[in-house]
């Protein structure tokens, strides 16, 4: 497996362990099965296991606790995340603390390597049934609650998932305060799915250049845009679900990924990690299958130039 630096935590693994394969959000998967794949990634070189409350209810981060029984490998790196949305600043370091406190009690560790902020950066829109986290709350409570939290010698680095408002992700990436990693968009359609909640257009190939530009380090997720970067979505979702329509739009690298002779998602994973400034790419798969087909499309190695360009035109019907 190769590396590549993320901030201050140093070298990773280009591929990183999601918590949302395992905690059966992108499809059922059972605990034996989610342990047995936590293991096979440790074997094939993944040193990065990200996770969050919200994946299964604490279902992902209860598999990292009896996978490793609080003795993780030498070397093994974790992050946990909280979805904070709006609140009072007066109350933004105890919900970020507790959160994490449950977070580690989970995982059976004493510390994290990063804790990201899960919500989204931005103003709140009408009808939302999610509150942003606003910027101003941000700078002047979550950013110096992090940075508390880190003091503590609970978290190595912060971050943020950086799918809010793109206007509102850019300004704090060029003007602060800057976090040490964020979790950016990196899939050949940009696409974010069920997680555009906003009017602007999505912009994150911008966000990760302005990531780059300030030293922020990029951990790229939704290789496969929640399922629809595959050969086929492998769980049932209503009419209208945004991942049905990336699915039909992304028809064209379906028939480049069979013209190779490769499944899908391991043409979008290779796609992935040969994006410029993505230093690790995080997967959602929740069995060992899935996550061999991701191993090999890692060791295969970045896309030629001039097939990424093929990509890029067919989906935008130039070619």
């Amino acid at each position: 497996m190769n590396t590549a630096l993320l901030g201050p935590l140093g070298p990773v693994s280009r591929l990183a362990l999601g918590g949302g394969g395992i905690g059966a959000v992108w499809g059922p998967t059972s605990r034996d099965e989610a342990i047995a794949t936590v293991h096979e990634a440790v074997a094939g070189g993944i040193t990065l296991f990200d996770m969050a409350p919200t994946y299964g209810q604490g279902e992902a981060e209860t598999v990292i606790g009896e996978a490793f029984g609080g003795h993780p490998p030498v070397g093994a790196m974790f992050t946990t995340k909280h979805l904070l949305g709006s609140a009072p600043p007066g109350e933004v370091y105890d919900r970020l603390s507790a959160s994490l406190d449950e977070s580690l009690k989970r995982m059976r560790l004493d510390a994290v390597d990063a804790f990201i902020l899960h919500g989204q950066v931005g103003p709140d829109l009408p009808g939302a049934t999610r509150p942003n986290t606003p910027l101003d709350l941000f700078r002047s409570a979550v950013a110096p609650a992090f940075e508390r939290i880190r003091e503590q010698g609970r978290i190595r680095a912060w971050g943020i998932t950086a799918v809010g408002v793109p206007s509102a992700i850019l300004n704090l990436l060029e003007n602060g305060p800057r976090p040490d990693i964020c979790q950016s968009i990196a899939n050949p359609l940009d696409a974010l799915g069920g997680m555009r909640r906003f009017d602007e257009e999505p912009r994150p190939r911008e966000i990760i250049a302005a990531a780059a530009r300030n030293d922020v380090a990029v951990m790229g997720i939704r290789a496969v845009a929640a399922g629809s970067l595959t050969d086929a979505i492998d769980r049932d979702l209503p009419p209208g679900d945004p991942a049905l329509a990336d699915y039909e739009r992304a028809a064209p690298l379906r028939e480049i990924a069979r013209g190779m002779g490769l499944t899908t998602a391991n043409l979008a994973h290779r796609y992935a990690l040969s994006m410029p400034g993505i230093s690790t790419v995080v997967l959602g798969v929740k069995n060992r299958q899935e996550l061999s087909d991701c191993l090999a499309a890692e060791a295969a190695g970045p896309l030629p130039p001039e097939l990424v360009r093929q990509i890029d035109n067919a989906l935008r019907g130039d070619a």
